[in-house]
């Protein structure tokens, strides 16, 4: 893939995320990176795999989920483009801790979790950027907890809409139920309900 072409392509998630990184800095990171586009249905990493690689997307969508007891699949989350996924290693773990799934055909750049490690501590951009996306995760794992604690399964599903309102029409609903903690067939008669209630 073109240099330019996918440095270019970081600035403009850089910049839809109001993220401050400058073009030249995005070329480091591009430059230690190799890339890959996956099949939709392609099964990227399981449970207990090496963290050794962190990955973004570049174009279409992964889904992070857990396997329960019974076999059931339930998600953890999703990582359109300009979010990172297989990312556990990034953030200090030696295995996975989920399965991670491409929902659409996907375009990944990958990159050794070690290298990205030496350009955070060796660049004080991505050291900055790398802060960002800190605070980004924990106030998502605030706001998945808040919903969980203090919302029905309703408000849960209006919030993700309005949250999310692209991710409501890509994923399948089956997904996004596990995501909010019910079962799909809750989910298609909250949304029946509210389609009738929008009529009145």
């Amino acid at each position: 893939m073109d240099k330019k072409y996918l440095t270019g392509r970081l600035k403009a998630f850089a910049d839809k995320y109001n993220v401050c990184i400058d073009e030249e800095t995005l070329g480091e990171l591009v430059a230690l990176s190799t890339f890959r586009v996956l099949p939709k249905g392609n099964l990227l990493s399981s449970i207990g795999d090496d963290t050794a690689v962190a990955g973004m997307v570049l174009g279409g969508m992964v889904r992070s989920y857990y396997v329960d007891e019974d076999g059931n699949d339930i998600t953890r989350g999703f990582s359109p483009e300009g979010t990172l996924c297989i990312d556990e290693g990034a953030l200090g773990f030696t295995e996975r801790i989920c399965m991670w799934e491409t929902l659409e055909e996907t375009t990944l750049m990958l990159c050794e979790v070690v290298k990205i490690k030496e350009l955070i501590r060796d660049n004080v951009i991505f050291k900055d950027v790398w802060i960002t996306i800190l605070e980004s995760a924990l106030r998502y794992k605030m706001y998945r907890e808040n919903g969980f604690l203090v919302e029905n399964a309703a408000e849960r599903y209006l919030h993700f809409k309005k949250r999310h309102p692209d991710l409501s029409e890509r994923v399948p609903l089956k997904h996004i139920a596990t995501y909010l903690g019910i079962a799909p067939e809750s989910l298609s008669r909250i949304r029946t309900a509210m389609k009738e209630e929008s009529r009145i």
